[in-house]
């Protein structure tokens, strides 16, 4: 393939998904004005081509690298000039990554690292912002007149090397500046405490530390917190709080590291505001392990006195209470919690176990509940597993009559509620959930499904691509919104959920490369994408890694739905309806992959089948 070197602009919207949300017509028109009037001219203007638009992002080629930065800083000073006409939250805001690099062609399209480096740098550019690579610096030199911010060496995601990043600083800061308007509250990111016991195995207990902290501060109606799944995208880098302050747009980070050696823990934290990298505050308490609650409680009421911010009365008591006074059954929550983040069967299995043995050493934590309730309505729901709802209900009404308080537990009860078809309080249940924990991925992902049982298609796609916002690492969400987008005639939103299906499946397959879930999920990706022989090698693939699991059988008959392969897909349709769940009535009469099946002579057999499998409530 002809290989070349060229420079790569790759940019998209800042919160577009918040954005659709609000107003999903205003925002399709605002972004079409832009492309047409701005970004479209400005890319012919420096002599690039437009090589793909993905939904909200776009990948430009240059000859030039003077002309790639020179186009990318006229189309953010002229984005922001349009936008003033708006109201600002209506406003779109672009990030951008320009980098120097080798890159393969192919017809219209470019791949390579070159592309991979430009698109890792978009995403850690500034909202509004340019973020270049050293090699881009170097070859522009001084012959733009811009300003650079050197970010030092980041280590971008799946990017081998660090590389040392630049910002383009599109307006030069001056002492007769207006102070910038005062937030309505604090914004706050506790980053992944460092374990420094010297023992990889004990990286499960600074994790859980960190999350309880995190958790706890969010309970505060006075702070703004970021998610864990965002926080945690910097666990094991070497990065500047001014940097991570940029990035997520928060006034201060609490960073810290945990050292636990038999009986005793030593835990130090600090708050840094993020804007000067100055400290507010530091501790370390060096304690016997069984202090380990009162420990996190000192951090964070320092945190909430350093700050100011007043606690209301049940805010006081919530973060008062010490979810158990076993440390061991503590530590196995901890454990649990671990392997339920990592999402596949035999890890929810395992984080089931997890919690059980916590529950025999303090049958009176109800967090412990909640999370084997979790672990079976994931199980139940994904995997299909033989586990009578009686069962999810009675342990979760265990833990919500310890703590009615817990998110996941009101997942979990949603989950059997919808699986018993009482959709109504189900949705209750689920909407509680959210309440609680409104940077819950599980409460999102979990209740999207049933939303879509429902035929509340809309609603199932929006709670999906807020699951994506907060792990945007999922393969998941992007996945199972491809057909959804396809049902509400949004072509353009789909492709871009079959291209980030792709990429993310390719990289869970790497890691659990065990799990058939990611090759279908990729197969029906790349057929959205109309790559036959691509999708076909991963249907292959996932065959071979599985053939018993009944959600991998039906989307394997949703592949050769879309390929033409009509009997196959009814003989496994057919092998997925025998175990008379209603769950898949549901879904056989709402999903669009299986629409190529509804004119054909079989249908109607089927139909009657499915009758007689799974009656109609």
């Amino acid at each position: 393939m002809e290989r070349r070197l060229s420079a790569i602009l790759a940019a998209d919207v800042v919160g577009y998904s918040r954005l659709m949300g609000s107003d999903e017509a205003g925002t399709l028109a605002q972004l079409k004005q832009l492309h047409s009037e701005i970004i479209e001219r400005k890319i012919t203007e420096h002599r690039g081509r437009i090589v793909k638009v993905t939904g909200d992002g776009l990948l430009a080629e240059f000859p030039s690298v003077v002309g790639a930065v020179a186009c990318a800083v006229d189309m953010q000073r002229n984005i922001k000039a349009d936008s003033r006409k708006l109201a600002p939250e209506r406003r779109l805001e672009f990030r951008m990554g320009v980098n120097l690099g080798d890159v393969i062609v192919d017809g219209e399209d470019i791949y390579g690292d070159g592309v991979n480096v430009a698109a890792r740098l978009e995403g850690v550019a500034i909202p509004g912002g340019i973020a270049v690579s050293q090699s881009v610096r170097d070859q522009i030199g001084n012959r733009l007149e811009l300003a650079l911010e050197d970010r030092g060496e980041l280590q971008l995601k799946n990017i081998e090397k660090p590389i040392r990043v630049y910002n383009i600083l599109l307006e030069e800061p001056h002492s007769g500046a207006m102070p910038s308007a005062k937030r309505e509250k604090p914004t706050i990111a506790v980053l992944p405490f460092a374990n420094m016991s010297g023992d990889p195995e004990q990286e499960y207990f600074s994790d859980g530390i960190t999350e309880d902290i995190i958790t706890d501060l969010s309970k505060i109606s006075g702070l703004s917190v970021m998610a864990r799944n965002t926080s945690f995208s910097y666990k094991g880098k070497a990065v500047k709080v001014q940097t991570v302050g940029k990035e997520l747009g928060v006034d201060f980070i609490v960073e810290g590291s945990v050292r636990k050696a038999g009986a005793r823990v030593r835990v130090t934290g600090q708050l840094v505001n993020s804007s000067d990298g100055s400290h507010i505050w530091a501790e370390r308490f060096d304690r016997d392990l069984t202090d380990i609650f009162a420990i996190q409680d000192e951090i964070t009421h320092a945190i909430v006195g350093q700050l100011k911010v007043k606690l209301l009365p049940q805010e006081k008591e919530s973060i008062g209470q010490a979810p158990t006074e076993n440390v061991e059954a503590y530590t196995y929550y901890l454990r649990g919690r671990e392997f339920l983040y990592r999402h596949s069967k035999r890890y929810y299995e395992l984080a089931r176990r997890m919690f059980v043995k916590a529950v025999e050493l303090d049958a009176n934590y109800a967090r412990a509940y909640a999370g084997i309730a979790h672990c079976d309505a994931w199980l139940y729901m994904m995997y299909q597993a033989d586990i009578p709802l009686q069962q999810i209900f009675e342990t979760s009404a265990k833990a919500l009559a310890l703590d009615n308080n817990l998110a996941e537990a009101h997942t979990a009860r949603g989950v059997a509620l919808s699986a018993a078809r009482k959709f109504e309080e189900a949705n209750v249940e689920f909407e509680r959930g959210l309440t609680l924990d409104p940077n819950s991925f599980e409460a999102h992902f979990l209740y999207a499904r049933p939303a879509f049982q429902q035929g509340k298609i809309a609603r199932a796609v929006e709670l999906l691509q807020r699951a994506a916002e907060i792990n945007p690492a999922d393969y998941r969400p992007p996945a199972l919104m491809i057909h959804m987008i396809r049902s509400l005639g949004r072509e353009e939103e789909t492709k871009a959920a079959a291209r980030k299906t792709v990429e993310l499946a390719e990289r869970e397959l790497i890691v659990n490369p065990e799990d058939p879930r990611p090759a279908i999920a990729g197969a029906l990706a790349l057929l959205e994408l109309g790559e036959k022989d691509r999708a076909k090698d991963w249907t292959t693939r996932a065959q071979a890694i599985e053939q018993e699991d009944p959600v991998a059988i039906y989307n394997i008959a949703c592949v050769y739905s879309h390929l033409g392969e009509y009997d196959a897909a009814f003989d496994l349709l057919e092998r997925v309806i025998r175990s008379g769940r209603p769950f898949w009535r549901d879904w056989i009469e709402n999903d669009s992959d299986l629409d190529p099946l509804r004119n054909h002579p079989r249908y109607l057999q089927f139909v009657a089948l499915l009758n007689e499998r799974i009656p109609q409530t």
